[in-house]
């Protein structure tokens, strides 16, 4: 083989590498641009994963809010405010009775005793400067969520905190908010003793004199909570007169608008004389001959043991006596009974319309919570009773104003003036004005 044919050769030769060489590049390049694209398209359904989780998150981040929750938000502007109205409206409470319930254990618990948290020690002390609110605040915001129906996106900007502190600052808070309110005189729940009874039928005879005897009335409530998925749970929950889940709750109010007795959390599907047994325990042991709660047809009243001590209006139908004076006699006291009745509605109106938080589903994954919630609830309706004086059985059966003379007057002359217009008003003519 000449020299000629060995150049052609090895031409020949490096051609087919050099083609070799770039199909394994192209190869290479091939490969490169499929992982890139794997890379590409697995960064991309991240991404959309991301975006369309967040679509369904709809909380706020720090960035969201006001910078400082102790500075220029609008609790801070509230607070420093001092208006009755104010704090009235957003809080169920005066200005007086805030600071009453801070200085009289919730602001030296909350200073005292640390957040419970999974990462910090309990037995440590609390550590005040890396809270975002301080006592007055804490009080403020579980007010505010007692007394709205608001989701906490709303609270978090009105106290400018992200969600997962204000859910911990919220549990913490109620539950040294109880524990003040257990040792507060003004928040306490108690049965009637000795001369209390007849403080209180008085009140009740003012209005109605045929009701001696009458100290409260007695009334249940079904507060809604959350679906559950244990069965057992559902179950007990399930209302099947009202189709849906409920707590049940047994309320007896005094006409100067507290609650003397309760019994509260008790499952939904019982009947109301069932949750109320605690209370004919004391109608039983704990109260005098003569006295009676008055309640609607719901409770028993003839069994022997309570025999007396509830009365409740007559049932449509119920025979009534022969004689005349008889029978208008026990109209008449009926029409009473059925009048201070009235009262029980107004304590649960007062009960449900003061703290929104009850007309909402309550968390059904804790009962301690749940009956937390409502102990508190009811504790802070006799503090609003009897410290702020809002409340429409007391103002009823124990008004603070007397009429005077003057008064009278007054109103005479207001008669005179519009009488005849109010007598040919066409909406009135269907109502005792």
């Amino acid at each position: 083989m000449d020299d000629y044919e060995n150049e052609v050769l090895l031409q020949a030769l490096e051609i087919e590498l050099e083609a070799e060489e770039e199909e394994e590049e192209e190869e290479e390049t091939r490969l490169i641009t499929a992982v890139g694209l794997l890379l590409w398209g697995a960064e991309q359904s991240r991404l959309l994963r991301n975006e369309r989780r967040l679509e369904h998150r709809l909380y706020l981040v720090r960035a969201d809010l006001l910078p400082n929750p102790r500075a220029d938000t609008p609790w801070q502007v509230l607070y420093a405010g001092m208006n009755r109205r104010a704090y009235i409206t957003t809080m169920g409470v005066d200005v007086e009775t805030f600071d009453y319930i801070l200085a009289s254990g919730f602001g030296s618990k909350w200073n005292a005793l640390p957040i419970p948290r999974d990462d910090t020690n309990q037995q440590g002390r609390a550590r005040l400067g890396r809270r975002s609110l301080d006592a007055a605040g804490a009080l403020g915001l579980v007010l505010h969520y007692l007394n709205s129906t608001m989701r906490e996106t709303s609270l978090m900007q009105i106290f400018a905190l992200i969600p997962s502190t204000v859910s911990r600052y919220i549990r913490f808070a109620m539950r040294i908010l109880l524990r003040t309110l257990r040792h507060l005189p003004e928040a306490a729940i108690v049965w009637p003793q000795g001369d209390q009874f007849f403080i209180l039928n008085d009140a009740v005879v003012e209005h109605h004199p045929l009701l001696t005897g009458a100290f409260g009335v007695m009334d249940g409530v079904n507060i809604p909570v959350q679906t559950a998925d244990d069965d057992e749970i559902e179950n007990a929950t399930y209302n099947g007169w009202l189709h849906d889940h409920f707590v049940s709750s047994v309320f007896a109010f005094g006409p100067d608008g507290t609650i003397l007795m309760c019994r509260i959390n008790a499952p939904g599907s019982w009947h109301d004389s069932r949750v109320a047994q605690p209370i004919y325990q004391f109608l039983r042991t704990e109260t005098p001959d003569g006295f009676y709660l008055v309640a609607d047809t719901a409770f028993p009243r003839g069994t022997e043991q309570i025999a007396g001590r509830i009365k409740t209006p007559m049932k449509s139908g119920q025979r009534l006596p022969h004689n005349e004076a008889e029978r208008q006699q026990v109209l008449a006291f009926d029409a009473q009974l059925v009048s201070f009745r009235q009262a029980a509605e107004w304590g649960m109106r007062t009960l449900q319309g003061s703290f929104g938080r009850l007309r909402i589903p309550l968390n059904i994954g804790s009962g301690t919570d749940r009956a937390d919630l409502l102990e508190v609830c009811a504790r802070l309706s006799n503090v609003r009773a009897r410290l702020v004086g809002i409340n429409q059985i007391r103002s009823v059966y124990m008004p603070i104003w007397k009429k005077t003379e003057q008064e009278r007057v007054w109103r005479d002359f207001e008669h005179m003036l519009f009488g005849e217009q109010r007598r040919l008003d066409r909406v009135a003519r269907f109502h005792h004005v």
